[in-house]
């Protein structure tokens, strides 16, 4: 205890100092979890633990996520307080050994329903007889007298109690040890507690006996369990979905050989050979070949998409077509696909804030519901004097009294939300972004790169002083600038030459160039001089620019870079070259407003140029000259007006935005840095993800919502009726075990929600 005490002791020096404590993660699959009660206990003996700073436990999936300083306590130390707590605990597989992982979490899945089905079953069988005595009695059907025997009854109903419900008083003696109690002692203690008064009976004084009530109620309860396994397992479907993405086998040339080998010892640099039909098994470039490949699995997009040399190609997706040759540049864990399984599976093991409350709730319920059997017991007693009255209506608050569907209620919903947001093209990062998305009242967008293409492109061609026939002269005029700015590296010469690339057009060497900073090119290209720039080159060159000052002001109104052409000192005309709207800008602004959600544009440009491209995207909001280190600002002022506000962006330097806002969103084609500042990550570079994103989590918190209050309402409307005796013991057994099952069957509706619509 002193060393702990010193340890802390040192921590807080370190931190009174500025600096921070070393930190570790450790992911663990703990076994013998029921109930938020269970929950809640793991959870308070980790954090009780010196050297644990954080520990997030998750019922649905069975695991604890635990934050820990290293140098304070050990994974030996962690994982012995969880044996303490009444639970065992397995680390789960490093990121090399993620299939083996995968394998044995599936191998453990099932062996967890199997598991339950057979003790469901056991007892099933042998309280068969007894429920035919309850129908016996509620029917007015007589039945042999033997059957009717209560020692023939004891025989039966024994092996239900101690075989089939020894998982029962196994938890519940784990609970005793470690000083608290479960949702196995509740269940122990009343289906005990029939059992024995019926025992006494039995052999000691003859009466009533309630086999039929211990026996049914356990049966119920291990049915209960196995339906909710079932449904538990559906709830990480999607997440198995993009797990069988990446074949096992690969093809691969070494040493000029095609050789098969396990797509874990590709490497990078190797050459990977995609057939037909077949899935791409890691993230490459094309090197030989051309074929149209189907990334709807991990994209969403349904239309596929041609892959030519040079492309860029990712695991999962499937060749459709032709065959080709791929060079790895990602493998492992390091391709698209792996993190998207990683941050996904991070996200469904994470805990919403709105989980707190019944945690909380959770923490005090097992005892509160104690209290109320025991002072239930004594008042029938007391009032009666019918002790078989009394042990009823106590073993039916014990029973009907359901800490599951307050456990399962929003890890559930959560872990299917994310794996429907990840079949979308939707990556949350952890349950509390999609908790604060559907609070979000305003989004802000960013323009180059969000809003537009992020690149220049020629959108209009003015000529001038030409009698010419008018197509053949603005080809002609293209074609010239085009091979003027070929040895230029400006990005608006580089939009002339590719829209010269799509006209066709055959470009000749220029000679003679001379780039002008700031103002334009200047070269000489089939024995013309050509110059292409601003109006101020125009002016410096000595060349009459008088005819163009109105096409300027025109094409700069529209938010459009005009560039000036001049041949052999006679100006041909104007290209515009502007920054286009992507094509799902529009409709996603509208999705947004048809949301309620205000729309604002942040950016560095112009203010012309700004109210430009923002007017052609339906946006009246518009946040102009902003310097990037200025946006961050801009985001905690909007905040500050009491807005929820969502920023989306794709470059370096909307990281410390994205950081800023309530909830950043990046888009997935963005920077790596983008996308680590943010929350939400967009697979595609479709704007309409947004309001997805922001359906989804409205939806999901609804589900939640709805678990929660039915969690709540049940148990809150079920205790004073079994208390007051209106509630059979069975009845209580099977409306708890359906309870957990409907809140289950109620988050997995969110597997067919389309957040697109």
């Amino acid at each position: 205890m002193r060393q702990n005490t010193d340890k802390h002791g040192r921590e807080e020096k370190i931190n009174e100092l500025g600096y921070g404590v070393a930190l570790d993660k450790l992911e663990l699959v703990v076994s013998g979890m029921h109930c938020a009660s269970c929950v809640h206990r793991v959870e308070k003996a980790l954090e009780n633990t010196p050297g644990v700073t954080g520990a997030t436990v998750n019922l649905a999936t069975g695991r604890a996520t635990i934050t820990y300083a290293p140098h304070s306590t050990s994974i030996s130390q962690i994982m012995q307080t969880i044996k303490d707590a009444g639970y065992e605990a397995e680390e789960v597989e490093r990121a090399e050994n993620r299939r083996s992982e995968r394998a044995k979490m599936e191998s453990r899945r099932k062996k967890e329903t199997t598991s339950h089905f057979a003790s469901f079953l056991i007892s099933a069988i042998f309280s068969l007889p007894l429920i035919s005595l309850m129908l016996s009695h509620l029917f007015g059907i007589n039945l042999p007298a033997w059957l009717k025997s209560p020692y023939f009854q004891f025989v039966i109903a024994t092996p239900v109690q101690f075989c089939a419900g020894m998982q029962f008083y196994r938890g519940a003696i784990s609970a005793l040890r470690a000083g608290t109690a479960t949702m196995d002692t509740l269940i122990t203690i009343g289906t005990t507690a029939a059992y024995a008064f019926s025992v006494y009976h039995t052999f000691v004084s003859p009466g009533d006996v309630y086999y039929e009530s211990s026996a049914v109620i356990i049966t119920l309860v291990l049915l209960g369990r196995y339906l909710e396994a079932r449904a538990k397992g559906k709830t990480g479907e999607a997440i198995r979905k993009l797990m069988q993405l990446a074949p096992q086998k690969t093809h691969v040339i070494r040493e000029g050989t095609e050789i098969q080998v396990d797509t874990e010892e590709v490497v990078q640099g190797d050459i990977v050979v995609v057939r037909p039909g077949e899935r791409i098994p890691v993230d490459g470039i094309v090197i030989e070949g051309m074929s149209i490949v189907d990334e709807s699995m991990l994209t969403g997009e349904s239309i596929p998409v041609e892959k030519a040399q040079g492309a860029q190609v990712i695991a999962g997706t499937i060749n459709k077509h032709g065959a080709f040759k791929l060079r790895a540049t990602k493998v492992g864990q390091d391709t698209v696909l792996a993190q998207i399984v990683e941050m996904v599976r991070e996200a469904q093991g994470s805990k919403a804030p709105i989980q707190r409350l019944a945690d909380q709730v959770a923490g005090y319920f097992v005892p509160a519901v104690l209290m109320i059997a025991l002072v239930t017991l004594i008042i029938w007693l007391l009032v009666t004097g019918d002790p078989g009255q009394a042990v009823l209506a106590f073993t039916s608050v014990l029973v009907i009294a359901c800490p599951c569907s307050l456990g399962l209620a929003t890890p559930t919903a959560i872990m299917v939300g994310t794996g429907r947001g990840a079949e979308s093209g939707i990556l949350i990062k952890g349950a509390e972004h999609l908790e604060r998305a559907h609070k979000i009242d305003t989004v802000v967008l960013d323009k180059t790169g969000t809003i537009t293409k992020g690149e220049p492109a020629v959108v209009s061609v003015v000529l001038v002083n030409t009698s010419d026939d008018k197509e053949e002269a603005i080809r002609e005029m293209i074609k010239l600038a085009a091979s003027a700015e070929l040895r230029s590296e400006h990005p608006l010469g580089t939009a002339i030459i590719k829209h010269a690339e799509t006209l066709g057009l055959k470009l000749t060497e220029p000679s003679g160039f001379q780039a002008i900073p700031g103002k334009g090119v200047k070269a000489e290209v089939e024995g013309k001089e050509v110059l292409v720039g601003t109006y101020r080159l125009m002016t410096d060159q000595g060349i009459d620019e008088g005819t163009v000052e109105s096409n300027l002001r025109i094409l700069e109104s529209q938010g459009r870079t005009a560039m000036i052409v001049a041949v052999d000192r006679r100006i041909a005309g104007i290209i515009g070259v502007a920054d286009t709207l992507k094509e799902t800008s529009g409709n996603a602004v509208i999705a947004l407003k048809e949301l309620g959600i205000d729309v604002v544009m942040l950016t560095g440009d112009n203010q012309r140029t700004a109210n430009f491209i923002a007017n052609l995207a339906g946006i009246e909001k518009v946040l102009a000259e902003v310097l990037p280190e200025d946006k961050a600002k801009e985001i905690e002022r909007l905040r500050s007006e009491g807005r929820v506000v969502a920023m989306v962006g794709d470059g370096i330097n909307d990281a410390p935005a994205l950081a800023a806002a309530d909830v950043g969103i990046a888009m997935g084609t963005g920077t790596d840095i983008a996308i680590e500042a943010s929350d939400i990550t967009l697979v595609r570079d479709d704007l309409s993800l947004i309001a997805a994103a922001i359906r989804l989590s409205r939806r999901t918190m609804a589900i939640i919502r709805q678990n929660l209050f039915w969690a709540f309402i049940y148990n809150i409307i079920g205790i004073p009726i079994a208390a007051l005796g209106f509630l059979s013991p069975v009845i209580a057994g099977a409306a708890m075990s359906f309870s957990s099952v409907s809140v289950v069957t109620n988050s997995l509706r969110l597997r067919n929600f389309n957040p697109m619509r």
